[in-house]
């Protein structure tokens, strides 16, 4: 099992990232996303409390250049399901339940972001919280190898996720130009500590320079009910 601390310090840019896991005493399911940003565009946001999930929104509107890719609402609650992705798939994912789809049918009508030369993977999960179980799956929609005519699709899903473990999934291996894409599968990492020492561990080791926003929470697993952490550089 991997160190989610050395794995965010050790990458000067994972780019966007999900963590999904358990909490080691068992009680709470354990969700993060993060984001970061190179340009002043990317870096010229922060996440606003919408419902039950949240959205990016401009820090300063002013400034807002191309919203089109940065612009979204990453964690979204339907029933038992909490979503959570790195762009407006969340929404696919949202519709595709109500009608009735899997979450793996849902980003069946999707693919990697098209912001050649990077084609950034669009990455997702779904925690299903209910009758005091517990279960999660992740995605990844890629390029293959900067390909943009082949759009690779992984499904991972985690039934009955053990105390204290979690899986971590990101859009970039490292910096680079263009920047490489995730590979294989979601790496095994320890979930320590109550939601507050995990948001202050997550915050503190993502890139000083590049860290923009986090979001962290905690669902209990016998009763549903959440508590929520949101960290913003721009305040």
């Amino acid at each position: 099992m991997l160190q989610l601390e050395q794995e965010l310090k050790n990458n000067e840019y994972p780019g966007r990232g999900i963590v999904i896991g358990r909490s080691g005493d068992g009680k709470y399911a354990v969700t993060a996303y993060f984001i970061m940003g190179r340009s002043s565009n990317s870096r010229n946001r922060v996440f606003v409390t919408e419902g039950e999930g949240i959205r990016t929104q401009a820090f300063d509107p002013s400034k807002l250049e191309d919203p089109s890719l940065i612009i979204y609402a990453p964690v979204r609650v339907l029933k038992n399901d909490t979503i959570v992705t790195n762009g407006d798939q969340t929404d696919t994912v949202y519709d595709g339940l109500k009608e009735g789809l899997t979450f793996e049918q849902s980003l069946r009508s999707r693919e990697f972001e098209p912001d050649g030369p990077n084609y950034t993977p669009r990455i997702s999960g779904i925690l299903r919280v209910e009758e005091g179980s517990f279960h999660f799956a992740m995605s990844i929609l890629k390029s293959r190898d900067g390909d943009p005519s082949c759009c690779i699709r992984n499904t991972f899903t985690y039934e009955n996720p053990k105390a204290g473990e979690g899986r971590f999934i990101h859009t970039y291996m490292h910096d680079g130009n263009p920047l490489p894409s995730f590979a294989g599968e979601p790496k095994q990492v320890e979930i320590a500590g109550d939601i507050d020492s995990f948001t202050e561990t997550v915050w503190k080791s993502l890139n000083e320079d590049n860290k923009v926003s986090l979001f962290v929470r905690y669902m209990e697993i016998a009763t549903g009910k959440y508590e929520t952490r949101i960290v913003n550089k721009n305040v």
